[in-house]
Formats: C-alpha cells, sequence, structure tokens
C-alpha cells in the first residue's frame, strides 16, 4: 500500500471495526497486530450481544442501544462483502425469573423499555414456552427481549478483517504506523491509560440449539450458536496468574450451567477457553484522542459490551479520525 492513511494498531472487534468504518469512507487503512486477527479477548466463545436493563437512562445505555439496533445491518453488509459467515443472528433472550419481587422489577423494566427503546425492541414478561431449550423458571415467568443478539467471535472478528482487505485495507503484523494512528490494544494497552485487566472463562458444548433464543440464568449467558454448539460464559476474575489458563472456576461455570439448564448434563465440552478484557475505570468504552500520544487516537475498553458496542464506535471514531467531527459521549473519552 503506497499511501496509508489510518494505521489501527490492534485487530480485534474495535480496532477492525475503526478500520472497517474508515475504509468504508474510502481511507487507505493498515491494522497492525503481531498476534493476528483476535488473539485476544475479541477470539473468545460467548458471542452475546445483550443491552444493558431499560432504566437509570445514560448516554452508555443509549450509544449501546444504537449501536444494537446498527448490528444486523452491518454485521449482514460484513458477510456480503467477504462471503464470510459472522454468526450474527438477533435472537432474543429469556430471562427465568425467580421470585415475585423480580417478576414486579422486570414489569417495570417493560414500562421502561417501551419509552426508551422507541418501539425497535421489546422487553416482555411472559409465561415460558414449552420448549426443550427452556431452563426452569421458579416463578413461573420468564422475561423476553428482542434486542439481545448473538454472534461468533471468532468468525465475526475474520470476517471484519477480510472486509478491511476487501475494501483495500492491509491486516498485517507488522509495519510503519503512518498516517493518523488508532490504538485498539486491549487490555495491556488500556493499562496505560488506569484500566485494568479482567480474565474471563468460558466454554464450548456440543448441543444442537441453533435458532433458539440465547438464555442468561445464574448471571450465566448460555448461547446457541448456529454452527450447533453451545458457548457457556463466563468467570470476571480481577486477580490472576495465567491470564489464558482454565481452572476450577470454569469448572464451576459449567456445572452452574448444567443446573440451570438440566438439558445441557450430557453434552460433551469441545473447548475450554480464557482470556483478558480490557475494562476502564467507568466500565465505559474509551474512545477519543489518546491523552499520551499526542495527536492520535484510542478506542478500547470493550470490557464484555465490546462486539455490541463496535458498530457504533467504528462510525464515531472514523468522525472523528477523518472529519475532525466529535460525536464521542463524554462519559467515554480518555
Amino acid at each position: 500500500m503506497a499511501t496509508v492513511d489510518v494505521t489501527v494498531m490492534g485487530a480485534g472487534v474495535f480496532g477492525l471495526s475503526v478500520a472497517y468504518a474508515c475504509a468504508r469512507r474510502g481511507a487507505a487503512v493498515r491494522v497492525i497486530d503481531p498476534g493476528g486477527v483476535a488473539a485476544g479477548a475479541s477470539g473468545g466463545l460467548v458471542g452475546a450481544l445483550a443491552p444493558h436493563v431499560p432504566e437509570n437512562w445514560n448516554p452508555k445505555k443509549a450509544f449501546q442501544f444504537d449501536s444494537l439496533i446498527m448490528a444486523e445491518g452491518f454485521w449482514v453488509g460484513v458477510s456480503e462483502l467477504t462471503g464470510m459467515p459472522t454468526g450474527y443472528r438477533r435472537s432474543g433472550r429469556l430471562q427465568p425469573l425467580a421470585d415475585e419481587r423480580a417478576v414486579d422489577l422486570a414489569r417495570a423494566r417493560a414500562g421502561t423499555a417501551a419509552d426508551l427503546w422507541q418501539g425497535k425492541a421489546v422487553w416482555e414478561v411472559i409465561t415460558p414456552p414449552d420448549a426443550a431449550w427452556m431452563p426452569p423458571s421458579p416463578s413461573g415467568l420468564v422475561v423476553h427481549d428482542t434486542l439481545s443478539a448473538l454472534i461468533h467471535p471468532r468468525c465475526a472478528t475474520r470476517a471484519l478483517a477480510a472486509a478491511v482487505q476487501a475494501l483495500g485495507g492491509e491486516v498485517v503484523a507488522d509495519g510503519p504506523q503512518d498516517g493518523a494512528v488508532v490504538w485498539a490494544t486491549g487490555w495491556e494497552g488500556l493499562a496505560e491509560l488506569g484500566g485494568v485487566g479482567v480474565k474471563g472463562q468460558a466454554g464450548l458444548l456440543d448441543y444442537d440449539a441453533k435458532g433458539a433464543p440465547q438464555l442468561f440464568a445464574d448471571a450465566l449467558h448460555i448461547i446457541p450458536h448456529d454452527d450447533g454448539t453451545v458457548a457457556i460464559g463466563s468467570t470476571s476474575e480481577r486477580e490472576f496468574d495465567d491470564p489464558v489458563g482454565t481452572d476450577a472456576a470454569l469448572d464451576d461455570v459449567l456445572a452452574r450451567a448444567i443446573a440451570a439448564c438440566p438439558f445441557l448434563a450430557d453434552a460433551p465440552v469441545l473447548e475450554r477457553w480464557a482470556g483478558v478484557r480490557p475494562r476502564s475505570r467507568s466500565r465505559a468504552p474509551v474512545l477519543g484522542y489518546h491523552p499520551g500520544r499526542e495527536g492520535q487516537f484510542v478506542a478500547n475498553g470493550g470490557f464484555k459490551i465490546g462486539f455490541g458496542m463496535a458498530p457504533k464506535a467504528g462510525e464515531v471514531m472514523a468522525d472523528l479520525v477523518l472529519e475532525g467531527r466529535d460525536t464521542i459521549p463524554d462519559d467515554f473519552r480518555p
């Protein structure tokens, strides 16, 4: 590539989304990551694109809502450009309700969702469907929302990298930092800005529930991917010695998933995964000008919502990097 307009450091979902948004606007883009595509947290298993609860509305929740609404067009566009699957599906989600207090709270949230979600999605309390995929609900009721979606993280990031290349960009292990530079280097890069890494462990089961909604039970995401697997996750570990090793903490996650969903009891474990996710002090993404590198930019801190935030994060970063137009929420600034 003779001239590069934008160099993105990091080939996780945030870095690739920024590169893709810039390339779609005609910029010449180079993505550099010595570990390769999705070498960090973006190479995980779970892929739950789940909204924050519809209450105490704030800029972070509004940004995530917009991004989740954008997600279908975003990922369909990536697949159409590359011919590669991303695993995206707006699956909806079911959450068992433990007792009458939980039911009352969920019904109150249904009212706020009707106002805040603009008729584009529904949060409702229903009698659970009579299906093999439904975990027991102590109250006899569940929350059903139609905003939640799922994605296959590895497939999605590989397809996104291919989309950047299809638009004339480079995805390389090393190279010069030409043009505007955007740092999207995961938890280790975020640590320079006062963030931390939070380890997560997840498992992948051989259980075919493709087409089913995702489940949220006992604080676990239970994700029925369309390749005939189910992902279970995850832990949140602030202290760890081995960032990529799995241990008894994952055994506990899998046991809790089976207790909540007995139909998973005989499903073989295909893979055990661990990785470290970048969490900012505020838990919000960190987007904007890099405070430690004059004239450069940062896009980091996706933590547990990186894939859900990525479509809009890429667009607002392209606004800033290419046009000097700053539409980033104040809470997201470094």
